[in-house]
């Protein structure tokens, strides 16, 4: 006969996404819990972009999502400011420990909406031994493609986001309010490394999320480099090395910001048992031990720099910090999903069909005006 279950004890149901370093560390904390039970379901890393914050909130107490989200989660009002959850103090703390701009990036409208668990940005990967000289410049890229398969990550929202970052990297700075979605030169010069960047390789890597591409390269199959790819500390043991994204004419490495973040619904009935558990994901030492240890990917620079946590690692974090401290933000605001979806796809396949840069960015630009109200953050 099954035992009764303890109604004194709060049950939370939480969703993330399906990825050992997403689920891993999460699902394992959450069994020895202690004064509340979690589960925690999950999604495809396309749920990120495929279901409204609004739908998930309904559903979940606790979601993980992306720094894009915070925008349409404010204006749906349907995540609880971690403001009104930890005191300003812990917030400080989190502020100085977290590396790069991890924690800003859930900072709109004046509150922040989730804590980041996991950090993550564009980096560079190559199949171990697949090429002679690593490059560390967009000036060098072309001319290596000319001997190796070097192939452009295009699918889902990743043609647009790349193009963000080969824009930082040139020197565009995209963090001050603007009416536009980029300057126009960048988005000249963007759009040219693209196009040169868009031969066999990146067109048979295409349809391929970054798990996908990684999982080709680790095979021994794939590209042998990917100038930008999100970085997965997953694949750094497993035939693929990473290093920093490359850099612009001024030194400059430009780079879209990832990870993602755990934000508490509206629906949730919050408990100090809740936050507890929250401030003990959040904690240095499960940050440089408990995570890592469970195939995830940490957001305090502590755990970065950690030789323990690099030499078991393939010296993934180290390699890349640099790119994570310098990282910037995609637009957040109300609709910026809907923009980053549209812009990806008219880009993707602009350049796969050797299309002019100028009708292209005056589309994204429409696409941007679109759906960026006016006035807001962006």
């Amino acid at each position: 006969m099954t035992a009764p279950a303890d109604l004194t004890v709060p049950g939370y149901r939480g969703l993330t996404w399906d990825h050992p370093r997403g689920y891993n560390a999460l699902a394992r904390a959450a069994g020895g819990a202690t004064g509340l039970t979690l589960e925690w379901d999950r999604h495809p890393l396309e749920g990120f972009e495929s279901h409204p914050i609004a739908e998930l909130c309904d559903r979940y107490d606790l979601v993980v999502l992306d720094h894009p989200h915070v925008g349409e989660a404010v204006a749906s009002n349907c995540l609880v400011p971690v403001e009104t959850l930890f005191a300003e103090g812990e917030i400080a703390g989190w502020r100085d420990a977290i590396a790069g701009p991890s924690l800003a990036s859930y900072h709109y409208a004046g509150q922040h909406w989730a804590l980041p668990l996991d950090a993550a940005t564009q980096v560079m990967a190559w199949r171990s031994g697949s090429v002679d000289t690593i490059p560390t410049s967009w000036e060098q890229l072309p001319d290596l493609a000319e001997t190796c398969k070097v192939a452009l990550n295009l699918a889902g929202p990743h043609a647009i986001l790349s193009f963000q970052s080969i824009c930082a990297a040139l020197g565009f700075d995209a963090q001050p309010l603007r009416e536009g979605f980029v300057d126009r030169a960048f988005g000249r010069e963007a759009f040219a490394i693209m196009t040169a960047l868009t031969g066999d390789a990146t067109r048979t890597t295409a349809d391929m999320n970054p798990i996908a591409i990684l999982d080709a390269m680790s095979s021994g199959d794939g590209p042998d480099l990917c100038p930008l790819i999100y970085g997965y500390v997953n694949y750094a043991t497993r035939g693929v090395e990473f290093g920093d994204a490359p850099s612009g004419p001024d030194g400059r490495i430009g780079s879209i910001l990832g990870g993602t973040g755990i934000g508490v619904s509206r629906r949730c009935k919050i408990t100090p048992a809740l936050l507890d558990h929250i401030r003990w994901l959040m904690s240095d030492r499960v940050q440089r031990g408990f995570i890592p240890g469970h195939d995830g990917q940490p957001a305090f620079r502590s755990a970065w720099i950690d030789p323990v946590v690099n030499q078991a690692t393939g010296n993934f974090f180290a390699a890349t910090l640099q790119t994570l401290e310098q990282a910037t933000l995609r637009p957040r605001h109300d609709g910026a999903i809907a923009f980053q979806t549209s812009a990806s796809t008219l880009l993707r396949s602009a350049l796969l069909a050797g299309e002019r840069a100028e009708p292209t960015l005056d589309a994204i630009e429409r696409l941007y005006e679109l759906n960026h109200p006016a006035g807001a953050e962006t």
